[in-house]
């Protein structure tokens, strides 16, 4: 059993940057691989970043490759992800996700889900 609690979401203007938090808690070793989806109004779920336990490993969709980090504090058993330079296409609800590997989180079989979080993004 796996706990996601997501903030840092809110309502930003294009270029601006934002943070977002991911606390996990419960057994999350079952679940070692972390990442972040999103689902735009109208849209279908689409994979954003994920990471693996060590941290050496990411993955990122080619829409935020070099705008969004990654990454985790596994002392904290908390990821981020760091929203730089955002567009008004952006805008979704974001999604905390953990997993049993890299590979399966950027599959999106995953296991737990975090509740979501509202990313606006305005011109």
């Amino acid at each position: 059993q796996v706990q996601l609690v997501e903030s840092g979401g809110g309502l930003v203007q294009a270029g601006d940057s934002l943070r977002l938090s991911c606390a996990a808690s419960g057994r999350t070793f079952s679940s070692p691989a972390m990442g972040w989806f999103r689902q735009a109004s109208g849209r279908e779920r689409e994979f954003v970043a994920g990471i693996g336990w060590s941290a050496a490993a990411t993955r990122y969709a080619d829409s935020v490759k070099g705008r969004f980090t990654i990454s985790r504090d596994n002392a904290k058993n908390t990821v981020y992800l760091q929203m730089n330079s955002l567009k008004p296409e952006d805008t979704a609800v974001y999604y905390c996700a953990a997993g049993e590997s890299l590979m399966r989180v950027v599959a999106g079989a995953n296991t737990y889900w975090g509740q979501g979080t509202q990313v606006t993004v305005s011109s």
